[in-house]
């Protein structure tokens, strides 16, 4: 039993170690998409090391009936498919507020601050000039009055990176 749990552990390490991803120390652009709107982000991406890093984005939201702001910071591991191609998985959360037209039922105030915790999962592509193009799921829990249930966050991502 001991040499199962040292050999699966070797190969866990190794296989770490095998697929770590050299990635760019920083990348800055734009991240594009909403579950139920649209919405734009700043995005900026800095490498905590060869293959996790720390992504934060700040933007706008707008729907039907509601305009916004989101501030997101997820920790991210990084693991390379093939060259320049990469998935990537984190997690981490964030605060919005969201501004509400007054004809929704059951709303009383027409503004709202809310926390949320969220997921991501991606893939991306880093081709030889310093531009990365990403694709991403970010399921996100929401705890406020009106944002209390899970929102499914889909966007394209476009960075420079540095």
């Amino acid at each position: 039993m001991k040499n199962l749990i040292i050999t699966t552990v070797a190969l866990l390490g190794f296989a770490t170690f095998t697929f770590a991803q050299d990635i760019s120390p920083n990348a800055i652009g734009l991240r594009l998409g909403d579950s139920d709107g649209f919405g734009a982000e700043i995005s900026y991406q800095r490498a905590l090391g060869d293959n996790n890093r720390l992504e934060a984005d700040l933007g706008l939201r707008s729907g039907s009936n509601y305009d916004g702001f989101k501030l997101a910071a997820l920790y991210q591991w990084v693991w390379n498919i093939d060259g320049g191609f990469n998935w990537y998985a984190g997690a981490g959360g964030g605060l919005g507020s969201y501004s509400f037209d007054n004809d929704i039922p059951g709303l009383d105030d027409d503004s709202e601050t809310f926390l949320f915790v969220a997921g991501d999962i991606g893939i991306e592509y880093n081709f030889d000039i310093p531009l990365q193009l990403s694709l991403d799921a970010r399921p996100e829990l929401g705890f406020g009055d009106y944002r209390d249930d899970l929102d499914f966050d889909i966007a394209l991502g476009i960075r420079y990176r540095f």
